[in-house]
């Protein structure tokens, strides 16, 4: 398209303008290379000339030609063709006279067959409000942030060496309005903030918050990958939202979903007409589980789409950590596949290639430019060096989620207590790979819906067993290696599973038991954070031992965790069946004074309130291979830990 030929906002001849994409964008577009494209693709207000208006771009190399259609030209594709930059198949126009929260699409026609279709710009900062699917023309940069202090020392909190606890939120269900309405950004920024940190979670995980247009996928089928949903607000609401969370010293990372996308029309599925984010080749482009395309990684432009999309949230919103979902479905070409459904790689193997290479290349990438910043993996099998640095060979992620602890505590703990002692090494078996990898112990959404139950509907026994073994296996999991995860809900015990289109079961906390628990939560995230035995040495043996892990016939476990200070000692004894122990006696390594910090057999918990009156002395009886050792009271169903004082 000729620039002479480009129509005014109003269908008026104007002067031609000359290109605002410079030959140094279009190479490094072209290469794969500009991690800034949301700088330069998309909608963005200019002024060029002295003239106001709005700068659009968009690639499509297959396209014969492609327009901008909104309401100022009445969604007539005539009235704004786009110039085409060929070598790199990008379309740009400047429209003058319109400005922001214009509604717009492109309407774009493939040179190879009679496909005509109307999409939403692929790098839009914001959408319409499902079922509407316009693209909004937003300005990112005047809102004015008040997170500096957090920004700067932003490095302490998300250390490895520091202590992480993570709650889990789909802000959609989390909470209602009186009216049963979804909260605004701004309404969630005061009610959950000021809820996780009186609790004491340090990171807030938000459920994918792009835009998507199927309230039943989560936020999971991601069409809009720049824009925060309109669900609940704008783009400065949610960045209002992330600024209060920081300026409370709560950290977000944020769900991204770079494996998959969804079919419908308005998305990036067949976008010119060809398969242009996609394989072509349903064998390595559609997603048998989930009904959805999987992203061509090999082709330079859609990495750099996802890459530049990556640091998109951590530069505009001062997102602190991003949670990769479904890697393993994209390191594996065979993944949830039949034998005869999937193409091997170039070597003859099963490895995603040009998927590793991506994941490898979003690590060096992002803590290149924000080494304060978290990566986390979703993935579910042995693959090795997931949180390995690039450089020997690994994937290059801070943490990866710990299915394997997940499924055998969820398994281990839904058997009746009289069967535990046949399944005793689903108790330990974690300890055996807990130091190969940098872990976080993931209770998330996954394990709470689809008829599984919701975490205290899986305990077996009445209800008062079933809160005592919820409270023994979170007692676990704060003192077990590896950085923590909760979904919302299971902090107070929640019956019903959780249900995204309704609310969490508040009301429940007009009972004790339900205080209790969360009370519980409460004290264990503050032990968790004030204790650095349970979180400076996660990697290795050297702060973990164990005590007792053969007495699988009392199913009881005993161990001890330590800090970088040797005198910073804990002892941590579980007691998984609901008959107390008495005169249990377990070997310590030091003699001295061991005081009773948290007993989730408390009666605050709403527990029996067995225990060891607040303290033990050592005897100088060895037990265990250990000098000394201590005789305690084990209450039924519970988690008791005590703190070496000298």
């Amino acid at each position: 398209m000729s620039l002479d030929n480009i129509g005014g906002s109003e269908g008026r001849e104007i002067e031609p303008y000359v290109p605002l994409l410079t030959n140094f964008d279009l190479q490094l577009i072209g290469e794969g290379t500009h991690y800034r494209t949301y700088e330069k693709l998309g909608a963005h207000l200019r002024e060029v000339d002295g003239v106001k208006g709005v700068h659009f771009a968009v690639w499509a190399p297959n396209a014969e030609r492609v327009s901008v259609v909104g309401n100022f030209n009445k969604w007539e594709p005539s009235q704004h063709p786009m110039y085409l930059h060929s070598e790199q198949g990008i379309w740009e126009l400047f429209v003058p006279g319109i400005g922001e929260f214009e509604l717009y699409k492109y309407e774009i026609c493939s040179r190879y067959n009679e496909y005509t279709v109307f999409k939403t710009d692929p790098y839009a900062y914001a959408g319409e409000l499902r079922p509407l699917t316009a693209s909004v023309v937003i300005d990112l940069s005047n809102y004015i942030w008040g997170d500096g202090d957090w920004m700067v020392e932003r490095v302490k909190h998300n250390n490895y060496a520091a202590p992480i606890s993570v709650y889990e939120v789909h802000l959609g269900s989390w909470q209602r309005s009186e009216n049963g309405n979804w909260l605004t950004y701004r309404e969630l920024a005061h009610r959950l903030v000021d809820y996780v940190k009186k609790l004491g979670f340090t990171h807030l995980e938000l459920m994918p918050i792009s835009e998507h247009p199927y309230d039943g996928s989560w936020g999971y089928q991601t069409t809009g990958y720049y824009a925060a949903t309109s669900r609940y607000g704008t783009p400065q609401d949610f960045m209002y939202f992330v600024d209060y969370c920081h300026r409370h010293n709560i950290g977000v990372i944020l769900d991204w979903v770079p494996a998959h996308f969804p079919t419908d029309g308005h998305g990036l599925g067949y976008f010119d007409g060809t398969h242009l984010y996609e394989h072509a080749d349903p064998r390595l482009g559609f997603h048998p589980d989930w009904g959805t395309l999987i992203f061509n990684y090999g082709r330079v432009e859609v990495s750099n789409f996802l890459l530049s999309n990556a640091l998109f949230w951590l530069d505009k919103y001062h997102i602190d950590g991003l949670r990769v979902d479904a890697v393993a479905s994209m390191l594996y070409l065979d993944y949830s596949r039949p034998a005869d459904q999937w193409l091997p790689n170039r070597y003859g193997g099963r490895e995603n290639l040009d998927a590793i290479e991506f994941l490898k290349q979003l690590n060096i990438l992002v803590h290149g430019e924000y080494p304060d910043v978290l990566t986390i993996a979703e993935e579910s099998t042995a693959w090795p060096l997931v949180t390995r640095p690039v450089y020997v060979g690994g994937l290059g992620f801070d943490l990866k989620w710990n299915m394997g602890w997940m499924h055998d505590m969820l398994s281990y703990m839904q058997q009746d207590p009289l069967y535990r002692r046949y399944h005793h090494n689903q108790l330990t078996f974690s300890l055996i790979y807990a130091f190969s990898e940098h872990f976080a112990l993931p209770l998330s959404h996954d394990e709470v819906v689809h008829m599984k139950g919701s975490l205290l509907n899986k305990m077996p026994g009445d209800d008062w067993q079933k809160f005592a073994n919820l409270r023994a296996l979170f007692g676990y999991m704060f003192t077990h290696p590896g950085k923590k995860m909760l979904f919302m809900g299971g902090e107070f015990g929640q019956w019903n599973e959780w249900d995204y289109h309704g609310t969490l079961q508040w009301y429940l906390l007009d009972f004790p038991s339900h205080r209790g628990m969360q009370q519980y939560i409460t004290d264990l995230n503050r032990l968790y954070q004030s204790e650095p035995a349970l979180y400076e040495i996660e990697d290795s043996w050297e702060g973990f031992n164990w005590i007792e892990f053969r007495d699988s016939e009392q199913s009881v476990i005993v161990f001890m965790r330590r800090a970088r200070n040797y005198d910073e000692l804990l002892v941590v004894a579980c007691n998984l069946t609901p008959v107390p122990r008495y005169n249990y006696r377990i070997g310590v390594p030091r003699p001295g004074h061991y005081e009773e910090i948290l007993n989730s057999d408390a009666e605050c918990y709403w527990g029996s309130n067995l225990g060891n009156l607040g303290d033990k002395w050592s005897e100088p009886i060895p037990f265990s291979n250990q000098s000394q050792s201590l005789s305690l009271t084990l209450p039924p169903l519970s988690t008791l830990i005590l703190k070496f004082k000298p």
